[in-house]
């Protein structure tokens, strides 16, 4: 709870330094979707990886993680009434076969570790596909510093009320070493991994589609892979088909279709 908190409250001070300005351009009527932007793309998920790290390894979250694109293609299409191709339909059901057969192949590989755990991050990844599509339906004319400082403004107060609740400010923070340099961490979390990398990727949901932009997420798996076995963590051979299973059905869901002669 403290760090999903923290993370948020780090972020804001962070935006709000740098861009209280573009507060100034956004229209009253767009606060609504601003709200419902903040809390499911950047509250909610914050603490579910919290959560799901208290269980599971990073690495594996990194690539469920990646199942994004997918979740973002499904709503496109039931909710947003976004069309399909065929290659999407086939992506979407290889990149769920693999989410499931790393959740398996995990519990197997890791039987001290709770894989129910997994549905958080699976519930990150819903939230982010309903965000994503917001900001493209609703907060398009919007800057992307605008849309991340709108997202924090909102959050500020929520934040503050966990964080209360949490008992943090009952310790001696300054007297326990361990909590100072965990601090430093999150700090850089919040400021890179959270402020700079939310006014980056609104930026590209303006600039490209809702798939596309959360395509990014090929990445995060072998970063996050890279660290976790850096970190002692187990990630064994039949999570490495399953998570290339996963990153290839991602990738027909982005690819394009070819148009045949006439």
């Amino acid at each position: 709870m403290q760090l999903g908190a923290l993370r948020t409250l780090f972020a804001a001070t962070f935006l709000l330094a740098f861009g209280f300005k573009h507060l100034k351009g956004i229209p009253k009527d767009k606060w609504k979707w601003l709200s419902i932007s903040a809390f499911l793309g950047t509250f909610i998920p914050a603490f579910l990886f919290a959560f799901a790290e208290t269980e599971i390894d990073s690495a594996v979250v990194s690539v469920l993680n990646s199942t994004v694109p997918i979740i973002t293609l499904l709503l496109g299409v039931f909710v947003f009434s976004i069309g399909f191709t065929r290659n999407q339909l086939v992506g979407v059901i290889v990149g769920l076969l693999g989410s499931i057969l790393l959740i398996w192949s995990g519990a197997t590989l890791n039987p001290g570790q709770n894989y129910w755990y997994s549905l958080l991050v699976i519930g990150a990844s819903l939230c982010y596909g309903v965000n994503v599509n917001i900001i493209k339906r609703h907060l398009q004319n919007i800057s992307a510093f605008g849309i991340a400082v709108g997202n924090f403004i909102v959050l500020i107060i929520p934040a503050f009320v966990v964080l209360l609740l949490s008992g943090f400010f009952e310790q001696d923070i300054l007297a326990n070493e361990e909590v100072m340099t965990s601090l430093g961490y999150l700090l850089i979390l919040a400021v890179v991994g959270t402020g700079v990398a939310k006014v980056l990727f609104n930026k590209l949901v303006q600039i490209s589609t809702p798939v596309f932009a959360t395509s990014v997420t090929y990445l995060i798996p072998i970063v996050a892979l890279f660290w976790g076995l850096l970190d002692g963590e187990q990630f064994g051979i039949s999570q490495i088909g399953a998570a290339s299973l996963i990153i290839f059905g991602v990738y027909l869901a982005n690819r394009k279709q070819k148009k045949t002669a006439k």
